[in-house]
């Protein structure tokens, strides 16, 4: 990130005191981040993002009262959203699915590195999402469960026409993302070249108006 813009602005949301006090000390820690506000549920996040305009929202999943999920939609649905950057400690899968879906950049675990803590957030306030792919791998998981026929048979058939717009291209390295591989791998596994790789992704994320690699992987995943 450029020394000369100004620290990226963060909002920290957990209803565990402690926590918000270990990653006030993570971000404000480093010199090109800053938290501006705390918040212990849902609701008082999304007045604090309202009130101070964050370019992120470290966002717990569960919380008491309004949990991550429901606010992280609501704020996502206002304009020039911050990004969200959902933490969770991976017992909770089915929220942070239902988050992703709606447009957060990515997760971590609570028990993250404090560097790779501050890693993601400088990574989220540039557009980008924090997924890794054994990540990839679990939250995609959590979406191949049991589920309603009829329901499953009417999310395929739409994945599917989503689908049909692709390249064969673009459809394979699709897939790739669907299995959890970063752009090396799928390079490697589809004998081109890591730029070809990005560009076929991009060509993605215009065509399936997907926000992260993660909703590109649950598009493959509901169209199998």
């Amino acid at each position: 990130m450029d020394s000369e813009r100004d620290p990226v602005r963060v909002v920290i949301v957990d209803d565990d005191r402690l926590v918000r006090m270990a990653l006030r000390l993570i971000i404000d820690g480093e010199q090109d981040l800053t938290v501006v506000a705390e918040a212990a549920d849902g609701d008082d996040a999304i007045e604090m993002v309202q009130e101070h305009g964050p370019d992120v929202v470290l966002m717990d999943v569960r919380m008491p009262g309004r949990d991550g999920l429901s606010a992280t939609r609501e704020i996502l649905t206002r304009p020039a959203p911050p990004g969200v950057l959902m933490l969770t400690t991976f017992d909770s899968d089915d929220l942070v699915l239902g988050a992703l879906r709606a447009g957060a950049l990515g997760f971590v675990l609570k028990d993250t590195p404090p560097p790779r803590i501050a890693d993601a957030v400088r990574t989220v306030a540039d557009g980008n999402p924090v997924l890794s792919p054994e990540a990839t791998a679990r939250v995609i998981a959590a979406a191949t469960g049991p589920g309603s026929p009829d329901a499953h048979a009417a999310s395929r058939e739409a994945a599917r026409k989503r689908l049909s717009g692709l390249t064969e291209r673009e459809l394979d390295t699709a897939r790739a993302i669907a299995d959890g591989l970063g752009n090396p791998e799928i390079a490697e596994r589809l004998h081109i070249s890591v730029a070809t790789v990005k560009a076929h992704t991009s060509s993605l994320f215009a065509k399936l108006a997907a926000e992260n690699r993660v909703q590109i992987a649950l598009l493959v995943r509901d169209a199998t």
